[in-house]
């Protein structure tokens, strides 16, 4: 089965110094070398800030854009990890070492099936 591990930051805190971020990118990578030697690793990347995303919708038959997340809240979603696991105690397993490399909340959720 397939996992998402959503790396959920708050985009008000406080900007890590690059000392800080060095060394959380040194933490995450060595998460990423152990889920790739465990056989686990699908695909992961790391997202930029909601304000550069655009929302595309419907509307009455036509769709519409508009600039910026959708989602008004203090957390977004900043990055994540595509795990093949066999079950939802291994996702978990995984997101307690994520969230320890990360310094932030990792969400936790099964994929509905692949495409």
């Amino acid at each position: 089965m397939h996992y998402l591990l959503g790396v959920r930051i708050d985009e008000g805190a406080p900007t890590l110094t690059d000392d800080e971020r060095e060394a959380m990118f040194a933490r995450v990578g060595g998460v990423n070398d152990e889920m790739k030697a465990e056989g686990v690793f699908v695909f992961a990347g790391g997202l930029l800030p909601s304000d550069s995303a655009t929302v595309v919708r419907e509307v009455n038959g036509s769709t519409t854009m508009t600039d910026g997340p959708f989602a008004e809240t203090k957390e977004q979603l900043g990055g994540f990890w595509v795990l093949e696991l066999d079950d939802l105690d291994a996702a978990l397993a995984w997101a307690g070492k994520a969230t320890v490399a990360c310094g932030v909340p990792i969400e936790v959720r099964p994929f509905d099936g692949l495409a």
